[in-house]
């Protein structure tokens, strides 16, 4: 398309051809309103054309196509009128300004020549500018060299100022190790760690500071835990010291407290307070001995701190929590404490033998719990009360069983009574300290009776060599000092032995107050066990009672019975032992007044227990009853045993056999020493030496051994009996009623009679009468003599044959004895069969 041309159809379209003039007319009225609507829409495009960017042409373009037919004909054609209108308006406007570019390009003409020159002008302006600023601009170099010196310097003081307090605490920390001042150089680490090193972390030697930091606490944690073990190894040499010191002080307190307790029951004793602190008691102006003593010898009170250094445990405790490792300590601590424990409860082999290693091992087990007190108290869990109670628990377990094993081994009463004392000051050092010690004061019941039994021991052997010294004969008494001095030690009064002029008598022996003097020491021994047991009155009075009890009913009962059954005690010395044993009893109920006494309990009280003495001298004396009846009846055996009778004799000698007439002597003499015994000991034992004499004398004639027994011989031994019946009837002991005595002998008199008369029609008649003149004559027995009494006869016979006539008597007579024989036979064998 052409500027200013025409547009043309296009190619294959129809050529115009002229409209009907009908249709011409109504086609231009169409036309026309078609061609104003075109022309308005055309312009709006070529305004949107002049006014869009190129690139935005496309869209705009297109819809002149889009629309009716032909339009774009139109548009080009509106397009070639804008295009001419531009054309005219650029042409107009350049031909108004054509004039002032022509005078505008003149004068650039005009000003090259000027331009020239002032270039010229500049550039040599410029070589002398250049020229006189060189040694300026070297200046100027020099200047800034120095500013940057200048300012490095000051960047290094800068960084200089951040490092040195990095290396003086670093230099710090190094003489705080030198010196083991570790606590603190912790606290100088960790104040590197969080303050100093993070403002110059970028510097190697921050680095490798920071690199070795966790070293030196490893290196400290060695190092404290190696005083540990060393300070763990100290209290184990100086636990016997602290315990010693603390059982001194504990034992100086009880002292104290006694003195006090003892002033204040006198109702005068006034407290005095010294400069130090310490208290004293004053009576009657007179300071007292303990505490003086104890002023003396202990001027200042000693601390488990001021024995050993527990600075090594608080300066462990304090880094090992520093490093946030405190648990570990702690069950290091524990553990080793409680191997220490262990070792510590370990007793010596021989601690038994002597009260220093008893002493000993208190002392250590004191100051073992004494260091663990202290460090409960002075460290902040460390150790808990609840760790030292299972410590003290085990401990405690622990040593009753090694005290229980090792006094068993304690045969020494006095080594007993200070195991004990040990034990109570024991028990109150640790009770201070916050301990329960109950199950040591149980213990110590278990020890008082063991203490009781070698009391019992040693008492038992003061016993037997008071009666091994006794005379067993009544004590004399020469002047009034004599006896006063004797019923000081003893308890008797008679006021017909007081009635009686010096010299006299006493009826006990020697040993009487002796041995009452040994019960009450007896006493003050077991009462000083039961001191400090913390228990009451009551039941320290029953304790006594019941360890008294024990010393009458199994020690000197025991001793009584063994001196009793002694061969070398004769019957006057058993005389004396009962007639001691009587004034024993009677003593009991001042030794009862005595332990009131000492314990101030009245004997009213409803639990009280009595003593045993009564049946104890009661029993000691009816074993010395039965020890006289044995012993006089050996007497009287050992007499008869010196019998001879000649069993085949003739006639009778006419007079008593001389061992009988020597034993009649010797139980005369005997019974006058019964005077002092009890009349009812007496007439038994005069009664039960009757009925021995004439049951040995019955066996003598009965005795199978004997074969044959002549009638002399039953006429003599009828004289033996005879003697019998009249010291029966002697009355050798006063109080038997009538012939009582003599009833001892009634079966030999019956059986003798009956020998001697020869009445065996009237025993045969009588036989189981009630009124039977030999009723005490059995008929075996009867039997048993007549048959040795019929041998006898027999050889009597063989042996006399002079007179025919006395052949015929002695035939007479045997055929009677045989008759009385079978009569005697058929009554044994009815008592056989009825029995």
């Amino acid at each position: 398309m052409e500027r200013g041309g025409s547009l043309s159809p296009p190619v294959g379209c129809p050529p115009l051809t002229a409209p009907p003039a009908a249709f011409s007319q109504h086609t231009a009225n169409m036309a026309e309103s078609e061609t104003l609507e075109t022309v308005t829409e055309h312009e709006r495009i070529l305004q949107e054309i002049e006014s869009t960017d190129t690139a935005c042409v496309g869209p705009t373009l297109r819809s002149v196509y889009d629309d009716q037919p032909n339009a774009h004909k139109r548009f080009m054609e509106k397009l070639d009128a804008r295009i001419r209108n531009h054309d005219r308006e650029i042409e107009k406007m350049c031909n108004f300004h054509h004039q002032g570019f022509v005078d505008a390009i003149t004068e650039l003409l005009k000003v090259r020549a000027d331009a020239e020159k002032l270039m010229g002008q500049v550039t040599d302006t410029n070589r002398r500018l250049q020229d006189a600023g060189r040694e300026v601009t070297a200046q100027t170099e020099e200047v800034i060299r120095c500013r940057i010196q200048q300012r490095n310097m000051a960047t290094t003081v800068e960084k200089l100022q951040l490092c040195i307090p990095v290396l003086e605490m670093y230099s710090k920390l190094k003489e705080q190790l030198e010196s083991k001042r570790y606590y603190a150089a912790l606290k100088t680490m960790e104040q590197l760690e969080n303050i100093y090193i993070p403002r110059v972390s970028q510097y190697r030697f921050c680095q490798i500071m920071a690199e070795t930091l966790p070293k030196l606490r490893e290196e400290i944690k060695e190092i404290s835990m190696s005083d540990l073990k060393d300070f763990l190894e100290s209290i184990r040499k100086h636990s016997d010291k602290i315990g010693e010191t603390a059982m001194r002080q504990a034992q100086q307190h009880r002292t104290f407290i006694s003195a006090v307790q003892k002033q204040a029951s006198l109702g005068c004793a006034k407290p005095l307070y010294s400069l130090n602190g310490r208290t004293t008691l004053q009576h009657n102006g007179l300071v007292g001995e303990d505490a003086a003593d104890e002023e003396e010898g202990d001027d200042e009170v000693l601390t488990a701190q001021d024995l050993v250094d527990f600075s090594p445990v608080y300066r462990c405790l304090h880094i090992y929590s520093v490093l946030g490792d405190r648990e570990t300590f702690e069950n290091y601590y524990r553990k080793q404490r409680k191997k220490q424990a262990r070792l510590v409860l370990q007793p010596q082999s021989n601690m038994h033998e002597t009260v220093e290693g008893y002493r000993k091992y208190f002392n250590q087990i004191v100051g073992f719990f004494v260091v663990e007190d202290h460090i409960l108290h002075a460290t902040q869990g460390l150790v808990t009360r609840a760790f030292t109670d299972e410590l003290w628990n085990m401990a405690l377990s622990k040593i009753i069983a090694v005290l229980r094993t090792h006094s068993s081994y304690c045969n020494d009463p006095d080594l007993v009574l200070e195991l004990k004392n040990l034990i109570v000051i024991f028990a109150d050092t640790l009770q201070g300290y916050g301990f329960s010690v109950n199950r040591l004061f149980d213990l110590l019941f278990e020890i008082r009776d063991q203490y009781n039994e070698t009391l019992l021991k040693k008492w038992a052997l003061v016993f037997r060599e008071i009666f091994e010294e006794d005379n067993y004969s009544p004590i004399p008494v020469e002047t009034e000092e004599e006896y006063k001095s004797v019923i000081s030690r003893f308890p008797f009064h008679d006021a017909e032995i007081e009635k009686q002029p010096f010299p006299k008598k006493l009826p006990m022996s020697q040993s009487v107050p002796q041995i009452y003097i040994q019960v009450k020491e007896f006493i003050y021994a077991s009462l000083k066990f039961s001191e400090s047991l913390h228990r009451s009155s009551t039941e320290i009075d029953d304790m006594l009672r019941k360890s008294t009890n024990l010393l009458l009913t199994r020690t000197l009962s025991g001793c009584l019975q063994n001196l009793i059954k002694k061969p070398h005690i004769g019957l006057t010395e058993l005389v004396q032992i009962i007639i001691n044993t009587t004034h024993l009893e009677q003593a009991c109920k001042y030794l009862e007044d005595f332990i009131t006494n000492i314990t101030n309990v009245s004997p009213e009280t409803v639990h009280t227990t009595r003593l045993y003495g009564l049946s104890t001298f009661k029993d000691a004396r009816h074993a010395a009853e039965g020890e006289i009846y044995t012993k006089l009846n050996q007497k009287i055996d050992e007499f008869i045993q010196l019998a001879d009778y000649e069993w085949n004799m003739g006639e009778s000698d006419g007079r008593a056999s001389g061992y009988l007439m020597d034993l009649i002597n010797f139980l005369r003499s005997t019974f006058q020493v019964f005077t002092h015994l009890p009349g009812k000991v007496a007439q038994t034992a005069c009664m039960s030496a009757c009925k021995h004499l004439a049951t040995s004398l019955m066996q003598m004639l009965l005795d199978t051994e004997l074969k044959q027994i002549s009638m002399g011989a039953i006429q003599q031994f009828n004289l033996d009996v005879i003697q019998c019946e009249l010291f029966a009837s002697s009355e050798p002991v006063p109080g038997f009623q009538g012939d009582t005595l003599q009833l001892a002998f009634i079966d030999l008199r019956q059986l003798l009679d009956l020998f001697m008369v020869w009445d065996w029609s009237t025993y045969l008649a009588d036989y189981g009468q009630p009124t039977s003149k030999y009723l005490r004559v059995n008929p075996s027995t009867a039997l048993a003599l007549l048959e040795k009494v019929n041998r006898g006869m027999k050889d009597t016979s063989k042996k006399n044959n002079i007179f025919s006539q006395f052949r015929k008597n002695d035939r007479d007579k045997q055929k009677l004895i045989e008759t009385v024989v079978k009569q005697l036979r058929s009554l044994v064998n009815g008592m056989s069969q009825h029995s």
